[in-house]
Protein backbone atom coordinates (compact mmCIF):
# COMPACT_ATOMS: atom_id res chain seq x y z
CA UNK A 1 0.00 0.00 0.00
CA UNK A 2 3.12 2.11 1.15
CA UNK A 3 4.57 1.69 -2.62
CA UNK A 4 1.62 2.50 -4.27
CA UNK A 5 0.85 5.71 -2.08
CA UNK A 6 4.82 6.63 -2.99
CA UNK A 7 4.03 6.18 -6.72
CA UNK A 8 1.50 8.64 -6.66
CA UNK A 9 3.62 11.25 -4.22
CA UNK A 10 5.89 11.21 -7.40
CA UNK A 11 3.37 11.12 -9.97
CA UNK A 12 2.11 14.34 -8.76
CA UNK A 13 4.99 15.97 -8.11
CA UNK A 14 5.98 15.63 -11.64
CA UNK A 15 3.11 16.30 -12.80
CA UNK A 16 3.15 19.94 -10.28
CA UNK A 17 6.73 20.22 -12.04
CA UNK A 18 5.29 19.91 -14.90
CA UNK A 19 2.62 22.07 -14.62
CA UNK A 20 5.03 24.95 -13.39
CA UNK A 21 7.32 24.60 -15.67
CA UNK A 22 5.28 25.07 -18.92
CA UNK A 23 3.33 28.15 -17.80
CA UNK A 24 6.44 29.65 -16.80
CA UNK A 25 8.17 28.71 -20.30
CA UNK A 26 5.14 30.84 -21.35
CA UNK A 27 5.27 33.41 -19.66
CA UNK A 28 8.96 34.11 -19.98
CA UNK A 29 8.16 33.74 -23.83
CA UNK A 30 5.32 36.67 -23.87
CA UNK A 31 7.44 38.75 -21.58
CA UNK A 32 10.65 38.07 -23.52
CA UNK A 33 9.37 38.75 -26.86
CA UNK A 34 6.19 41.46 -25.65
CA UNK A 35 3.80 39.11 -27.29
CA UNK A 36 0.30 40.00 -25.27
CA UNK A 37 -0.22 43.50 -24.12
CA UNK A 38 -2.45 45.71 -22.00
CA UNK A 39 -5.76 45.36 -23.27
CA UNK A 40 -5.18 42.91 -26.23
CA UNK A 41 -7.86 40.47 -27.57
CA UNK A 42 -6.30 37.00 -28.70
CA UNK A 43 -7.42 35.03 -31.10
CA UNK A 44 -6.21 31.08 -30.44
CA UNK A 45 -6.46 29.15 -33.32
CA UNK A 46 -7.91 25.36 -32.08
CA UNK A 47 -7.30 22.99 -34.53
CA UNK A 48 -8.57 19.94 -32.22
CA UNK A 49 -4.56 18.67 -31.46
CA UNK A 50 -2.51 18.91 -28.40
CA UNK A 51 -0.23 21.74 -29.00
CA UNK A 52 -3.00 24.10 -29.50
CA UNK A 53 -5.61 22.35 -26.55
CA UNK A 54 -2.35 22.85 -24.32
CA UNK A 55 -1.85 26.62 -25.44
CA UNK A 56 -5.18 27.71 -24.63
CA UNK A 57 -5.41 25.99 -21.66
CA UNK A 58 -2.36 27.73 -20.21
CA UNK A 59 -3.23 30.99 -21.27
CA UNK A 60 -6.35 30.78 -19.48
CA UNK A 61 -4.47 29.94 -16.72
CA UNK A 62 -2.15 32.55 -16.91
CA UNK A 63 -4.89 35.44 -17.64
CA UNK A 64 -6.59 34.69 -14.26
CA UNK A 65 -2.95 35.84 -12.71
CA UNK A 66 -1.76 38.35 -15.40
CA UNK A 67 -0.94 41.40 -14.54
CA UNK A 68 -2.91 42.78 -17.57
CA UNK A 69 -5.85 42.41 -18.70
CA UNK A 70 -6.44 40.40 -22.04
CA UNK A 71 -9.42 38.65 -23.54
CA UNK A 72 -8.94 35.42 -25.22
CA UNK A 73 -11.34 33.58 -27.95
CA UNK A 74 -10.59 30.54 -29.13
CA UNK A 75 -11.72 29.99 -33.17
CA UNK A 76 -11.24 26.52 -35.07
CA UNK A 77 -11.64 26.39 -38.75
CA UNK A 78 -13.75 23.31 -39.34
CA UNK A 79 -12.28 22.07 -42.80
CA UNK A 80 -15.10 19.50 -43.72
CA UNK A 81 -12.40 16.56 -43.67
CA UNK A 82 -14.49 13.38 -43.42
CA UNK A 83 -15.67 12.18 -40.03
CA UNK A 84 -14.61 15.30 -37.92
CA UNK A 85 -16.60 15.24 -34.58
CA UNK A 86 -18.43 18.45 -34.58
CA UNK A 87 -19.08 18.31 -31.24
CA UNK A 88 -15.56 17.72 -29.52
CA UNK A 89 -13.95 21.34 -29.60
CA UNK A 90 -17.70 23.67 -28.45
CA UNK A 91 -18.29 21.04 -25.98
CA UNK A 92 -14.76 21.27 -24.52
CA UNK A 93 -14.77 24.94 -24.84
CA UNK A 94 -18.15 25.26 -23.14
CA UNK A 95 -17.10 23.07 -20.30
CA UNK A 96 -13.92 25.78 -19.96
CA UNK A 97 -16.00 29.13 -20.38
CA UNK A 98 -14.04 30.25 -23.39
CA UNK A 99 -15.92 32.32 -26.13
CA UNK A 100 -15.53 30.54 -29.65
CA UNK A 101 -16.14 30.74 -33.00
CA UNK A 102 -16.62 27.84 -35.76
CA UNK A 103 -15.54 29.05 -39.02
CA UNK A 104 -16.94 26.43 -41.75
CA UNK A 105 -15.03 26.11 -44.90
CA UNK A 106 -14.85 23.15 -47.08
CA UNK A 107 -10.80 23.32 -47.72
CA UNK A 108 -10.40 19.65 -47.62
CA UNK A 109 -12.30 19.33 -51.51
CA UNK A 110 -10.52 21.92 -52.72
CA UNK A 111 -6.97 20.49 -51.47
CA UNK A 112 -7.75 17.23 -52.47
CA UNK A 113 -9.22 17.63 -55.71
CA UNK A 114 -5.79 20.06 -56.43
CA UNK A 115 -2.94 18.45 -55.07
CA UNK A 116 -2.50 14.47 -56.59
CA UNK A 117 -2.59 11.27 -54.57
CA UNK A 118 0.61 10.95 -52.88
CA UNK A 119 2.14 14.41 -52.82
CA UNK A 120 2.38 17.00 -50.24
CA UNK A 121 -0.74 19.01 -49.27
CA UNK A 122 0.78 20.64 -46.64
CA UNK A 123 1.51 23.71 -48.41
CA UNK A 124 -1.46 24.60 -49.40
CA UNK A 125 -3.92 23.42 -46.67
CA UNK A 126 -1.39 25.66 -44.82
CA UNK A 127 -2.10 29.11 -47.37
CA UNK A 128 -6.16 28.33 -46.91
CA UNK A 129 -5.80 28.16 -43.47
CA UNK A 130 -4.05 31.17 -43.35
CA UNK A 131 -6.16 33.11 -45.08
CA UNK A 132 -9.16 32.06 -43.68
CA UNK A 133 -7.82 32.81 -39.69
CA UNK A 134 -6.58 36.27 -40.82
CA UNK A 135 -9.98 37.35 -42.50
CA UNK A 136 -11.69 35.78 -39.25
CA UNK A 137 -9.26 37.60 -37.13
CA UNK A 138 -10.00 40.71 -38.60
CA UNK A 139 -14.10 40.29 -38.26
CA UNK A 140 -13.59 39.10 -34.55
CA UNK A 141 -12.02 42.23 -33.51
CA UNK A 142 -8.62 40.17 -32.76
CA UNK A 143 -5.56 42.35 -31.83
CA UNK A 144 -3.42 39.03 -31.68
CA UNK A 145 -3.26 35.58 -33.60
CA UNK A 146 -1.92 32.63 -31.13
CA UNK A 147 -0.67 30.10 -32.74
CA UNK A 148 0.12 26.22 -31.11
CA UNK A 149 3.70 26.13 -32.94
CA UNK A 150 6.27 24.84 -29.74
CA UNK A 151 10.46 24.57 -29.86
CA UNK A 152 10.32 21.35 -31.68
CA UNK A 153 8.22 23.24 -34.35
CA UNK A 154 10.44 25.92 -34.52
CA UNK A 155 13.74 23.74 -34.96
CA UNK A 156 12.20 21.69 -37.77
CA UNK A 157 11.70 25.04 -39.71
CA UNK A 158 15.09 26.16 -39.55
CA UNK A 159 16.31 22.62 -40.93
CA UNK A 160 13.78 22.48 -43.91
CA UNK A 161 14.43 25.75 -44.40
CA UNK A 162 18.42 24.76 -44.85
CA UNK A 163 18.14 21.82 -46.16
CA UNK A 164 15.51 22.50 -49.09
CA UNK A 165 15.47 26.06 -49.47
CA UNK A 166 18.89 26.57 -49.02
CA UNK A 167 18.18 29.71 -46.16
CA UNK A 168 19.07 30.50 -43.17
CA UNK A 169 15.51 30.74 -41.78
CA UNK A 170 13.18 29.82 -38.87
CA UNK A 171 9.89 30.27 -37.37
CA UNK A 172 9.75 33.59 -35.31
CA UNK A 173 8.11 33.42 -32.10
CA UNK A 174 6.54 36.75 -33.04
CA UNK A 175 5.55 38.16 -36.80
CA UNK A 176 3.45 40.47 -38.60
CA UNK A 177 1.51 38.63 -41.46
CA UNK A 178 1.73 39.06 -45.22
CA UNK A 179 -1.21 41.65 -44.73
CA UNK A 180 0.33 43.86 -42.76
CA UNK A 181 -2.42 43.75 -41.04
CA UNK A 182 -2.20 41.13 -38.31
CA UNK A 183 0.48 40.41 -35.43
CA UNK A 184 1.17 36.32 -35.58
CA UNK A 185 2.35 34.90 -31.86
CA UNK A 186 3.97 31.68 -30.57
CA UNK A 187 3.64 31.73 -26.85
CA UNK A 188 4.93 28.55 -26.64
CA UNK A 189 7.82 28.70 -28.23
CA UNK A 190 10.10 27.68 -25.43
CA UNK A 191 8.29 24.31 -24.76
CA UNK A 192 9.35 20.69 -25.75
CA UNK A 193 6.88 18.85 -27.35
CA UNK A 194 7.67 16.27 -24.86
CA UNK A 195 6.26 18.26 -22.49
CA UNK A 196 2.90 18.85 -24.15
CA UNK A 197 3.00 15.53 -24.93
CA UNK A 198 2.93 14.74 -20.99
CA UNK A 199 0.73 17.62 -20.25
CA UNK A 200 -1.75 16.37 -22.99
CA UNK A 201 -2.40 13.38 -21.43
CA UNK A 202 -2.34 14.73 -17.75
CA UNK A 203 -4.79 17.13 -18.68
CA UNK A 204 -7.28 14.53 -20.99
CA UNK A 205 -7.37 16.46 -23.77
CA UNK A 206 -9.68 15.42 -26.67
CA UNK A 207 -7.42 14.94 -29.15
CA UNK A 208 -9.24 15.47 -32.59
CA UNK A 209 -6.62 13.57 -35.56
CA UNK A 210 -6.01 15.62 -38.83
CA UNK A 211 -6.92 13.20 -41.91
CA UNK A 212 -4.30 15.03 -44.42
CA UNK A 213 -1.26 15.81 -42.62
CA UNK A 214 -1.90 12.90 -40.00
CA UNK A 215 -1.58 10.46 -42.89
CA UNK A 216 1.23 11.78 -44.63
CA UNK A 217 3.95 9.66 -43.31
CA UNK A 218 7.42 10.15 -45.29
CA UNK A 219 6.67 14.02 -45.08
CA UNK A 220 10.31 15.76 -44.68
CA UNK A 221 9.34 17.03 -41.60
CA UNK A 222 8.29 14.15 -40.36
CA UNK A 223 11.49 12.54 -40.83
CA UNK A 224 13.69 16.05 -39.04
CA UNK A 225 11.84 15.44 -36.46
CA UNK A 226 12.88 12.01 -36.51
CA UNK A 227 16.31 12.97 -37.11
CA UNK A 228 15.95 15.68 -34.02
CA UNK A 229 14.40 13.11 -31.36
CA UNK A 230 17.36 10.72 -32.19
CA UNK A 231 20.16 13.37 -31.56
CA UNK A 232 18.39 14.50 -28.64
CA UNK A 233 18.70 10.63 -27.22
CA UNK A 234 22.31 10.19 -28.38
CA UNK A 235 23.38 13.69 -26.51
CA UNK A 236 21.20 15.39 -24.25
CA UNK A 237 20.93 18.61 -24.14
CA UNK A 238 21.57 18.61 -27.99
CA UNK A 239 18.25 20.42 -28.94
CA UNK A 240 18.08 23.29 -26.19
CA UNK A 241 21.47 24.05 -27.65
CA UNK A 242 20.33 24.56 -31.00
CA UNK A 243 17.01 26.51 -29.67
CA UNK A 244 19.67 28.67 -27.82
CA UNK A 245 21.86 29.35 -30.87
CA UNK A 246 18.66 30.47 -32.88
CA UNK A 247 19.22 33.72 -30.64
CA UNK A 248 22.67 33.77 -30.22
CA UNK A 249 23.99 34.97 -33.81
CA UNK A 250 27.01 36.74 -34.92
CA UNK A 251 26.63 38.11 -38.65
CA UNK A 252 30.13 38.66 -39.06
CA UNK A 253 30.72 34.55 -38.34
CA UNK A 254 28.11 33.54 -41.55
CA UNK A 255 28.21 34.98 -44.77
CA UNK A 256 25.39 37.19 -45.85
CA UNK A 257 26.50 40.22 -47.15
CA UNK A 258 22.88 42.37 -46.47
CA UNK A 259 23.84 41.75 -43.12
CA UNK A 260 26.69 41.99 -42.51
CA UNK A 261 29.44 44.74 -44.29
CA UNK A 262 32.09 42.45 -45.81
CA UNK A 263 32.95 43.83 -48.94
CA UNK A 264 34.34 46.83 -46.71
CA UNK A 265 35.36 45.56 -43.78
CA UNK A 266 39.21 47.25 -42.43
CA UNK A 267 41.38 46.47 -39.76
CA UNK A 268 40.87 49.17 -37.14
CA UNK A 269 43.61 48.38 -35.00
CA UNK A 270 41.65 47.41 -31.60
CA UNK A 271 40.69 44.37 -30.13
CA UNK A 272 37.64 42.92 -32.06
CA UNK A 273 35.73 40.68 -29.49
CA UNK A 274 34.04 38.64 -32.29
CA UNK A 275 37.45 37.64 -34.16
CA UNK A 276 38.95 34.48 -35.24
CA UNK A 277 39.50 33.48 -31.24
CA UNK A 278 35.69 33.38 -31.30
CA UNK A 279 35.73 30.37 -33.86
CA UNK A 280 38.77 28.96 -32.44
CA UNK A 281 37.47 27.79 -29.45
CA UNK A 282 34.91 26.04 -30.40
CA UNK A 283 36.27 24.65 -33.26
CA UNK A 284 36.76 20.97 -32.05
CA UNK A 285 33.44 21.01 -29.75
CA UNK A 286 32.88 17.09 -29.20
CA UNK A 287 30.03 15.35 -27.22
CA UNK A 288 31.82 15.76 -24.05
CA UNK A 289 31.44 19.58 -24.64
CA UNK A 290 27.92 19.80 -26.08
CA UNK A 291 25.93 19.24 -22.70
CA UNK A 292 27.75 21.66 -21.19
CA UNK A 293 26.45 24.72 -22.73
CA UNK A 294 23.76 26.87 -21.41
CA UNK A 295 20.48 25.08 -21.06
CA UNK A 296 17.16 27.64 -20.78
CA UNK A 297 14.28 27.06 -19.68
CA UNK A 298 14.15 23.90 -17.60
CA UNK A 299 13.83 23.05 -14.20
CA UNK A 300 17.04 23.31 -11.80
Amino acid sequence: MSAVLDTDKRAAHETNKLSKRLHRQVGQAIADFNMIEDGDKVMVCLSGGKDSYALLDILVNLRQRAPIRFDLVAVNLDQKQPGFPEHVLPDYLRSRDVPFHIENQDTYSVVKRLIPEGKTMCSLCSRLRRGILYRVAGELGATKIALGHHRDDMLQTLFMNMFFNSRLKGMPPKLVSDDGKNIVIRPLAYVAETDLERWAEHRRFPIIPCSLCGSQTTLQRVQIKKMLREWERQFPGRIDNLFTAMGNIVPSHLMDRNLYPFQTLQASGTVNPDGDRAFDEDDDCGPADSTARIQLHRDD
